[in-house]
């Protein structure tokens, strides 16, 4: 099984990569949680709700895992919720970074704001792209710091589209 995770700040085209992804080469996917669970509430997340939104996202992503396709994309995983807690909250749940840290990921996929439009839903919350850039680096730094695989992907939807699906035949492949 390979898995591919799909990071970054909001509005880069995550979940729609996700679809595509497996439209493309079929597998598995697991999309974000989060959107469910604020939908549910009909409320801004609070820090009480990051870890049972996490426990959610990591129960959905082993459920999927225990199906063992050969292909398994997820939407988002643990460094999101982890980034995000602390980016709302300066603070994130000590279990998180370490649940993450066991857990093996064959390529993440960092997504730049740089390159297609903010597209506000409701939900999302940085519009401006200094802060997304901000989100983006804070990425990137964790990904390097704890020597994860990670490709960047940028540019306008066809070229993430293009280099997301060539990426991952490319791991596919190996």
């Amino acid at each position: 099984m390979k898995v591919v995770v799909l990071t970054g700040p909001e509005s880069t085209g995550k979940s729609w990569l996700a679809a595509e992804l497996q439209h493309h080469f079929g597998g598995q996917r697991v999309s974000e949680y989060v959107r469910e669970y604020v939908d549910q509430l009909q409320r801004d997340t609070h820090y009480n709700d990051v870890s049972p939104i996490a426990r959610e996202q990591l129960r959905r992503e082993d459920a999927a895992r225990q199906q063992n396709p050969e292909l398994l994309i997820l939407d988002t995983n643990l460094l999101s919720n982890l980034l995000w807690s602390r980016t709302l909250f300066g603070r994130a749940p000590d279990w998180l970074e370490a649940s993450l840290l066991t857990r093996r990921y064959d390529s993440y996929l960092l997504l730049s704001p740089e390159g297609v439009p903010w597209i506000g839903d409701g939900q999302r919350c940085q519009p401006e792209l200094d802060k997304r850039l901000v989100f983006h680096n804070a990425c990137r730094q964790w990904l390097t710091a704890h020597g994860q695989p990670m490709v960047e992907l940028a540019g306008d939807w066809s070229e993430r589209q293009a280099e997301s699906i060539a990426q991952v035949q490319q791991l596919l492949d190996s």
